[in-house]
């Protein structure tokens, strides 16, 4: 398997993230990847470094004035009073109809930088400090590299991306995610491949990558995640999303209860099998998160690392070329062991 990965993903460090009401320390810490490269280094996996490939391939899912937003977000928060936060945080969110038929919002109406705040933030676990978009466009770029390594004959590539991305919808940052990583590699394989399907394995419903290609029967999104019933993100989610217009029916939840374990993954993995042979699916990516361990601070399912293991192993079964796109996992400790379970149940 080759792997890729951009030092530069490092500089990314947010100060805040708010929980229960209070401002609490983040959760994406950079040491996230050291704990990563390590599984890497045990398998002797030597990560590549990506090219630079730019925006365009960030601008064939992204709304142009969300990706020009995090560009400069940073510069304009400069130039704000100075009793400004020390990082770029949103204070009003304005209301949006929901409607699956949009495939994305109109443009945002107020010129002014703190009514876009609003508008491209969309919760407040994605504040914008100095080097975000410098880390966010690398990890974009680990992701083209390695869907581009899977479109030059590659069977298997892990892209160690960072910050995630499956939270990020066409025009809005939120969950720690500012671009779709997924969704930027699979409009990629598009180019090679007809049909292209996404298995979501992170505890967190997939909502950006769900919305992204809501309306397209040419790529399955399967997403399996704990029930958002009560758990974040608690808008989407559901088993009844199934797409919209011609993208009815390439949309599948596999909602977990909260604290399932092995055998409930196990069961879902397989439903998503299923469903990808099904839709004829190509090509195959997977996001790829390990906040479904047990010590996960912000997870509410039970797996164990070894579990990690299993899913690979039902991965690799599916047979078609795979590029595996890390997503989140929290739980420092573990994240490691998580990774490693997973390679080893892939390579068999």
């Amino acid at each position: 398997m080759r792997a890729f990965y951009h030092p530069d993903q490092a500089l990314h460090e947010t100060l805040q993230y708010m929980r229960f009401g209070r401002v609490v320390a983040p959760k994406d810490l950079p040491e996230r990847t050291e704990r990563l490269l390590d599984a890497l280094a045990h398998h002797g996996i030597a990560p590549e470094k990506p090219r630079e490939h730019g925006k365009e391939p960030i601008l064939a899912v992204h709304d142009a004035g969300f990706i020009r937003f995090l560009e400069t977000a940073w510069d304009k928060w400069q130039d704000l009073p100075s009793e400004r936060g020390p990082e770029v945080w949103p204070s009003t969110f304005p209301y949006w109809s929901g409607r699956p038929d949009e495939d994305v919002r109109p443009p945002c109406r107020p010129s002014g930088f703190i009514g876009q705040l609003g508008w491209y933030l969309g919760d407040l676990s994605v504040p914008v400090g100095p080097h975000c978009w410098t880390s966010v466009l690398r990890s974009a770029e680990t992701a083209v590299e390695g869907a581009e390594a899977i479109l030059a004959g590659e069977r298997a590539v892990y892209a160690l991306c960072r910050p995630s991305g499956h939270h990020a919808r066409a025009d809005r940052a939120s969950g720690f995610c500012y671009v779709n990583n997924t969704a930027v590699a699979a409009q990629l394989l598009r180019s090679k491949y007809g049909k292209v399907a996404i298995l979501d394995v992170d505890a967190h419903h997939g909502d950006g990558t769900q919305q992204i290609f809501y309306r397209r029967p040419d790529v399955l999104t399967v997403s399996v995640h704990a029930d958002p019933d009560n758990y974040y993100p608690f808008f989407t989610g559901y088993a009844d999303e199934r797409g919209n217009g011609p993208g009815e029916g390439s949309n599948l939840n596999l909602p977990l209860p909260h604290a399932s374990g092995a055998a409930a993954m196990a069961s879902a993995v397989d439903t998503a099998r299923e469903a990808i042979h099904e839709h004829g699916a190509e090509v195959l990516v997977v996001a790829l998160g390990f906040d479904a361990h047990k010590d996960d601070p912000i997870g509410v399912l039970k797996l164990d690392a070894d579990d990690f293991g299993m899913i690979g192993e039902k991965v690799r079964n599916i047979g078609l070329p795979t590029l595996v796109v890390q997503e989140g996992g929290y739980a420092i400790d573990a994240i490691q062991a998580c990774l490693d379970a997973f390679l080893t149940g892939f390579k068999g």
